[in-house]
């Protein structure tokens, strides 16, 4: 295969499917914190953009390495996501009800419930590794890079509609920001075992 714009358009459609639960997350954590800075925002897009660029980079790698590995680990992929999002979810829910119960703010998203957050939205572009299989290491890094690229487009646009929508919602915003996060665990589990 070489550098084509069938590559390219390919690659851009893999990052949107991909990207689809990274936005949700995102959106749920704009929900989280109608107040979040720039910079905070930032730093979410970015964190699931590198989990999207290094999932399938490593599913690439493991594909031409140690393949019967990986076919092993495959099998756990749902099971890990739908643990993470579930756990994460449940988490945001139970603080919003304590929030709600002292009266106090809205804890803010910490950087290792984002990094949790990232892996268990990421952890299925695993699997992307097979999907570009036929490529060399070049095309591999460019196709994740345009992955990475349009997560990081996609997760700003998901916080910034969940910061619009939870002025809007007040306290129950980060209930909601907790069932969408179990929901997406959900489905990737569903669609992971089916």
């Amino acid at each position: 295969m070489n550098f084509n714009f069938t590559f390219f358009i390919n690659s851009i459609l893999l990052g949107i499917g991909l990207a689809m639960d990274a936005f949700s997350v995102s959106m749920a954590n704009g929900l989280n914190d109608i107040k979040m800075n720039k910079r905070k925002i930032i730093l979410i897009a970015s964190v699931f953009a590198f989990f999207q660029f290094a999932m399938p980079m490593i599913g690439w790698i493991c594909l031409h390495t140690i393949i019967q590995y990986f076919e092993a680990f495959e099998n756990f992929i749902p099971w890990i996501a739908l643990i993470l999002l579930t756990f994460i979810g449940i988490k945001m829910m139970v603080e919003s009800t304590n929030a709600n119960k002292e009266n106090s703010n809205i804890k803010k998203l910490s950087f290792g419930l984002l990094i949790l957050q990232g892996i268990a939205t990421s952890i299925d572009a695993l699997s992307v590794g097979f999907t570009i299989a036929e490529y060399n290491l070049l095309m591999a890094f460019i196709a994740s890079l345009i992955i990475a690229i349009v997560t990081f487009l996609l997760c700003i646009i998901g916080v910034i509609i969940g910061k619009k929508f939870g002025m809007h919602l007040s306290n129950k915003a980060q209930i909601i920001g907790g069932i969408i996060l179990i929901i997406i665990g959900l489905e990737i589990f569903i669609k992971g075992i089916i």
